[in-house]
């Protein structure tokens, strides 16, 4: 008999849940071939100067028809459009990618098409469940931490060359390993009024990193990135719950913030040492009023 304890430490049991810290559950007597290997491995290697690309020009159209420019540079989503007319097009996109060899691909490529196939398939999820007030009100599965935290991320959605991924797969298992980046957290979109912007253009990888870098300008001089509360600057929970991303302490954070920020918060950001706390709205990035 075999036993593999498994801890979940991950910042995202933090992020969904604060009361769940550890969560260790016990595998009895299965073989150790029996475990995949880590979602990572699918994209191991690369293609460095490669010139394939990926045609990403159908969820392009997509998004250009059903987001939104709102309020305060929100970018929200005409989530009923989408599921009365958008359904069949978005799906036969996400299906498209999943055969994919990323081995033949670049960095920049790998990465805009794991940011698309994350932003497409939450918007999957979201429009065929919709209407609902929080994208944390749909359960998927995904065992005792989803029961905890909410939401579709820890359930298994998307079968990529022959293996089964979730949500979380993507952003923490592949994307946040492999790039060590941390706009990664301005790329993918969790379909709430806190997250960043979902871009009304498909990422790819020629235009990658100036769309990275106006992502996260957008985010962190939007209130929803930072604001002063007291003369101090209350942050997105985003910079709290992966600070480790962003540096490993309030110090760190307000560097990342300085490199974005305008020169207006720039200014207010100047004499600032730490936060003055965070916040996180889950309400739905939904265009109907």
């Amino acid at each position: 008999m075999q036993v593999f304890a498994i801890k979940l430490t991950d910042a995202l049991a933090w992020r969904r849940a604060p009361q769940l810290a550890v969560l260790c559950i016990a595998l009895v007597g299965v073989p150790a071939a029996a475990f995949a290997g880590a979602p990572k491995d699918l994209f191991a290697t690369s293609a460095e100067g490669a010139s394939q690309t990926i045609d990403h020009s159908a969820w392009d159209r997509l998004l250009k028809t059903y987001v939104k420019p709102g309020a305060g540079g929100l970018n929200r989503v005409d989530y009923a459009a989408l599921k009365a007319d958008g359904l069949p097009a978005l799906r036969a996109y996400i299906g498209s990618l999943t055969e994919v060899d990323p081995s033949k691909l670049d960095r920049d490529e790998q990465f805009a098409l794991l940011a698309n196939l994350y932003n497409a398939k939450t918007l999957e999820i979201v429009a065929s469940n919709y209407p609902v007030d929080s994208i944390k009100d749909i359960s998927l599965g995904g065992g005792v931490a989803a029961l905890v935290s909410g939401g579709p991320w820890k359930a298994k959605v998307i079968t990529f060359r022959g293996v089964d991924l979730s949500l979380d797969d993507i952003e923490h298992g592949i994307l946040r390993p492999i790039f060590n980046d941390p706009r990664v957290h301005y790329a993918v979109n969790c379909a709430s009024v806190g997250c960043p912007n979902l871009r009304a253009e498909a990422f790819t990888g020629a235009k990658l990193n100036q769309q990275l870098e106006q992502a996260a300008s957008d985010y962190v001089n939007s209130e929803r990135g930072v604001r002063f509360e007291h003369k101090k600057p209350v942050v997105s929970s985003i910079y709290v719950w992966y600070m480790d991303d962003f540096g490993g302490t309030d110090q760190g954070v307000l560097d990342h913030l300085r490199k974005y920020a305008s020169p207006e918060l720039k200014r207010r950001l100047a004499h600032s040492k730490s936060l003055g706390g965070h916040d996180y709205d889950w309400s739905l990035n939904d265009a109907a009023p």
